[in-house]
């Protein structure tokens, strides 16, 4: 467990996180996680801190409306995300691509599961997953 600092692009909204990277992280097919290119690792909503930027945070929710999906106001950067889900209950999205402070060797080493969100196949993994 470590604990890694983020922000999005512009640093209005900075972020920490206790993160376990070699537990792993997701990559999904559904619409939104595919165009935006989303790479998380889940954590508990205790192991998540924000640090500057609530004001800034702008939110998208479709569907269901159950998950938040967050991005900056100014930059557009979607730094992390709010669910709830039957696999891990109440749950942030850390993007891991918004880490200040993980090395390029953490990141390469941090084990992917990939899910079928495009299907709503959550158990499976999508045939093809070079893409996401």
């Amino acid at each position: 467990m470590k604990t890694y600092h983020g922000s999005c692009h512009c640093g209005a909204v900075r972020f920490e996180a206790d993160i376990d990277l070699s537990q792993g992280s997701i990559r999904c097919n559904c619409s939104i996680c595919a165009k935006v290119r989303f790479w998380p690792a889940i954590v508990q909503p205790s192991a998540f801190r924000l640090l500057a930027g609530e004001a800034d945070l702008t939110k998208y929710q479709f569907l269901t409306k159950t998950d938040q999906h967050l991005f900056c106001r100014h930059c557009g950067v979607r730094s992390f995300g709010i669910g709830r889900s039957p696999r891990w209950g109440e749950f942030y999205a850390v993007n891991l691509t918004c880490l200040d402070d993980a090395t390029p060797e953490e990141l390469v080493s941090t084990p992917i599961t990939y899910l079928d969100g495009k299907n709503d196949n959550w158990e499976t993994s999508p045939t093809e997953v070079r893409h996401l």
